[in-house]
């Protein structure tokens, strides 16, 4: 099949000329639409990030790149098409095609000819029309649109030369349609009709232009379109019409924002619901953008609204609700009324302003409204609202859902990308082009607040000599973030006093000492402990906080969660300092900590993960009801995932408080979990920084246990570096068993040794191997560690592997046991596949398969990725021993589990497997290629058996591809090897 791609207007593929459906996944169509862009160019991974996942680029991580191109080179394989390539490599990924596979090269070459007519009819509309995933800022994105309307532009001076303007009339309309505020274009435009013998409809068009560019911009059209227009009135006075109008026509909206940014979702679902009759209520914290998104939309909308626009903010100057009353009487005067005449009643003067409104198409913007109450004397009747009637826009802090008709337009934070152009739009290209990293930081700390970045917009505007760099690192400091967003009348900390202004004082407290936790996010159980009061008191402080626009729900009912934007939890921290003494301060934090501690000792307990001895210190817990913690537990795993990111930011808090015996309690509480889940960055980062934490203490107990957890994590899922990793492990093992021992923790000291001994097999040394797993073994017979027991038995199996069979099966099945005792069903399923490659080695493949069969099950039940590779990868190798076609497919799997994990050992195995398959096949290069890869992994791992297998293999490689060269520097290399290592593995 040959295929053929669309990029100028929504993305098309063909097979053949045949449309096919695009990929399900957006993310998909975004990683295709922007190698479709590039043109053959190659896209870094941090550029794809940027291009594809935007503003979330910082919270995705490059797997997802890694794993989203995977999941696109299988999509594409399916076409057979041998020129669509999807290359990679260490500088990223690019997309090859036939030369005229794609419109937008058949339409570079079709203008580099000129041929412009042609090039533009290819065109079918935007450039990748409807495409979420790809940041229609972006410069590759902006560049063909550019291209797009420089052709179209010399078309039209082309086709007025020549006297044939209807050759770039369809080309320069559908411009004109869709950039409505491009004069060049609509002078253009307008040139061309007139030309077409179409003058009146030019001038129709240019009075709609104008009155666009006066309402929504706030002013007139520029020199070019006004000398277009004056040679059309020229050329045909008699077809122009203007309308007088109504001789009393209010015109009350503020003025629109020039530099107004993003928010099209949302301006569009206000237009939606004025045209329906409804009353779109634009609802959010203080600072978000309220008003100026409904100023914004109401300029956008007051063509519709012929008889006039209505303004109110219902907030008055002392931050109390503005009287209805007044409001109302103000709008009377403003529809025509006699100020002799109003009436002195509310319910008069709200009688006689829907009169004067019946059957007059008025917009009316109520700005700031407090609550219903306020609202409803200003609201036209129901029956007179719509497409022929007057429209009501509301914005409020409150979400007021019990207004008649209301639809609420919940605004949140702007993402990066958003935020970082209305920086653009306030300074200018140029100086934010000059320092993109400054004003990524700019955006990021200002949290996408609109108010925020506009303020910090200001202050750069008035000081042109100041760098980007410096206003950052001035927002950098937490402590005067509030105070340097502030410029002239504007100030963020304003926008959060009203809500705080009018909350009961229990609800103020909460607030405040909520605000000193570092958690992203928390549920309603850590508001109760921080203030020490019953869950449900707690649980109406919060809906409180909510209403006044102070906190933000996030998850869905059961799980409900809550989070502060990050400038109002620095406005709760502040009243904190100013209003709480330091000893409550400190004394609602570790009542927060000790509440997350207790739960997360329970919930690990029952989660399946490492057998490490469970070691705990003594930091105070904060325990919640028993009712309550059983709700919460009734899923340990779930309760991690909802915990988890709270888990990690309170332990590195209390780290940072010094507060080191609950900051590395919390720490490790955490590692089965993340083993299980994969969470290797994580769990390397947070133990990292609270180990730190421990040894500054002299909290030894602390230290061991960190440096346990560790050891794990570093040895299994940390791609090679060069370090020689198992080799490595062997001297920071011993360290371990040095800390063990000085705190008197035996069961610590089982773990140490296990862990040595894994280093010693790598290394060659069975004997001394065994000795450590079975002075491991006997401790964890003394001291009550079954799960040490389990380790020592499977690390005895490993150090016998295929030299003695039978004692490695007796082992397994003994570890089998141990895990099945202690209910460690990762461990279980570990014991389970090490017992099927076992089985499989020893001629027993059925049954070794059964195994891995049903371990790679227990692994998916539980997400337990690295089970699952390892699993796959020895099912893999008896899948190609037994000539089984899965046996590729099956490596393949094995392999992007152990990229996406960095799981150095399954990649060099995985690695290994594939390239034997590959030299199988005759494929000696791709076959090389992997095999030079296991090889660099596996002499960064520092295992020398697998080391030497796998040089071996790459020898036989070499020959078959005709380099006997370097197939004799393999096998020199494995020989050395090969002498250092026990007869069993030469």
């Amino acid at each position: 099949m040959r295929m053929t791609f669309g990029l100028l207007g929504p993305l098309t593929v063909a097979a053949d000329s045949v449309p096919q459906a695009l990929p399900r996944a957006t993310v998909l169509r975004g990683l295709l639409g922007a190698l479709l862009l590039a043109e053959g160019e190659r896209l870094p991974v941090g550029r794809l990030l940027e291009l594809v996942w935007a503003g979330q680029a910082d919270r995705v991580g490059r797997g997802a790149v890694h794993t989203g191109m995977s999941r696109l080179r299988a999509w594409l394989g399916r076409f057979g098409d041998e020129t669509v390539a999807l290359e990679s490599d260490a500088q990223g990924y690019r997309l090859l095609t036939a030369p005229d596979a794609v419109d937008l090269a058949r339409f570079r070459a079709l203008t580099a000819d000129g041929d412009l007519a042609e090039a533009l009819a290819l065109r079918r509309g935007r450039v990748l029309a409807g495409l979420e995933r790809v940041h229609r800022e972006d410069p590759l994105v902006t560049a063909v649109e550019a291209a797009v309307r420089a052709a179209a532009l010399s078309l039209a001076e082309a086709s007025l030369a020549t006297g044939a303007p209807r050759t770039a009339l369809p080309a320069v309309t559908a411009l004109a349609d869709e950039h409505p505020f491009d004069e060049p274009v609509h002078a253009a435009h307008l040139r061309l009709l007139a030309a077409d013998g179409r003058a009146a409809e030019a001038l129709r068009r240019f009075q709609s232009l104008r009155r666009r560019l006066s309402e929504e911009l706030g002013i007139e059209p520029g020199e070019q379109v006004q000398s277009v227009f004056l040679a059309l009135l020229a050329q045909d006075r008699a077809g122009l019409h203007t309308s007088a109008g109504p001789s009393r026509v209010p015109s009350q909206l503020p003025g629109d924002i020039p530099d107004f940014t993003g928010r099209e979702e949302q301006a569009h679902s206000i237009l939606d619901a004025l045209a329906a009759g409804l009353v779109p209520v634009v609802s959010g914290m203080g600072g978000i953008g309220k008003t100026a998104l409904a100023v914004h939309t109401a300029h956008r909308a007051a063509a519709h609204y012929p008889d006039g626009r209505l303004y109110a903010d219902l907030r008055g100057a002392d931050a109390s609700p503005a009287d209805p009353a007044r409001v109302l009487a103000a709008f009377l005067r403003a529809l025509g009324a006699d100020a002799r005449e109003i009436p002195e009643s509310l319910d008069e003067r709200s009688a006689l302003y829907r009169t004067l409104l019946a059957g007059r198409r008025v917009l009316i913007l109520l700005d700031n409204a407090a609550d219903e109450q306020q609202l409803r004397p200003l609201l036209p009747s129901t029956s007179a609202r719509g497409a022929q009637g007057p429209a009501v826009l509301v914005t409020s802090r409150s979400a007021l859902t019990a207004l008649p008709g209301a639809r609420l337009v919940d605004l949140g934070e702007l993402d990066s990308a958003q935020a970082q152009s209305l920086l653009r739009r306030i300074l200018g290209d140029a100086r934010v082009a000059a320092e993109p990293m400054a004003a990524a930081r700019i955006a990021e700390l200002c949290g996408g607040m609109p108010l925020a970045v506009r303020i910090a917009g200001a202050r750069l505007a008035a000081r042109p000599r100041w760098t980007l760099a410096r206003l950052a690192d001035l927002l950098a400091d937490e402590r005067r973030r509030l105070d340097e967003l502030a410029a002239g009348d504007l100030a963020v900390r304003a926008g959060f006093a009203v809500g705080y202004a009018r909350l009961r004082e229990p609800t103020r407290r909460t607030f405040r000492l909520l605000g000193l936790l570092d958690a992203p996010d928390f549920a309603p159980w850590v508001a109760a402990a921080v203030t020490d009061t019953p869950l449900e008191e707690a649980q109406r402080r919060l809906e409180e906080l909510i209403d006044a626009q102070l906190l933000q729900e996030t998850g869905t009912e059961p799980h409900l969660r809550y989070r502060f934007h990050d400038l109002v939890r620095l406005y709760a921290r502040e009243h904190a300092q100013a209003t709480d003494e330091p000893g409550a301060r400190s004394a609602a934090l570790q009542r927060a900590f000790g509440a997350w501690l207790w739960l997360a000792e329970q919930a690990s307990d029952q989660v399946p993960g490492p057998c490490f001895a469970p070691l705990h210190g003594d930091a105070p817990r904060h325990r919640l009801p028993s009712a309550l913690t059983a709700a919460l537990l009734d899923d340990p795993t779930a309760w991690f995932d909802a915990e988890q990111p709270a888990l990690n930011a309170s332990a590195r808090q209390a780290a940072g408080l010094r507060l080191a015996s609950v900051a590395w309690d919390l720490a490790a509480c955490q590692e089965k979990y993340c083993d299980v889940r994969g969470l290797y960055d994580d769990w390397y980062s947070t133990h990292l920084a609270v180990l730190n934490a421990c040894r500054a203490a002299g909290d030894v107990l602390g230290e061991a246990v960190l440096t346990r957890g560790l050891l794990e994590v570093t040895t299994w899922t940390t791609p090679g570096d060069g370090s020689q990793t198992m080799v490595a492990l062997h001297g920071r093992a011993e360290e371990l068993l040095t800390l063990f021992e000085r705190v008197g923790e035996p069961r610590g000291s089982a773990d140490a040794l296990v862990l040595a001994a894994w280093s010693l097999v790598a290394q060659g040394r069975e004997q001394e191997a065994l000795d450590a797993a079975h002075r491991a073994l006997e401790l964890g017979a003394l001291h009550d560690h079954p799960g040490g027991q389990a380790k020592a038995h499977q690390i005895i199996a490993v150090a016998y592997g295929e030299s003695d069979l039978d004692r490695t099966i007796e082992h397994l099945t003994e570890a089998l046991r141990l895990a099945r005792m202690i209910g460690n069903t990762r461990f279980e399923a570990t014991a389970i596949q090490f017992l099927g490659a076992a089985h499989g080695r020893n001629g027993q493949v059925e049954h070794g398969c059964e195994l891995l069969t049903r371990s790679l099950a227990m692994a998916r039940s539980l997400q337990d990725r690295y089970v699952e590779a390892f699993s796959l990868l020895y099912l893999a190798t008896f899948q190609a021993a037994t000539g089984d076609p899965r046996a590729r497919e099956t490596a393949e799997a094995a392999l992007t589990i152990a990229r996406r994990f960095a799981m150095g050992h399954h990649l060099a195995h995985a690695l290994g497997v594939l390239g034997e398959l590959d030299l199988a096949d005759g494929d000696h290069a791709s076959a090389i290629a992997r095999l030079e890869e296991s090889v660099l992994v596996w002499r960064a791992r520092g295992w020398r058996s697998f080391l030497a297998d796998a040089l071996r293999t790459l020898a036989r490689a070499y020959r078959s591809a005709g380099l006997p060269k370097s197939a004799a520097r393999a096998l020199d290399e494995a020989r050395e090897l090969g002498d250092t290592l026990p007869a069993t593995d030469r």
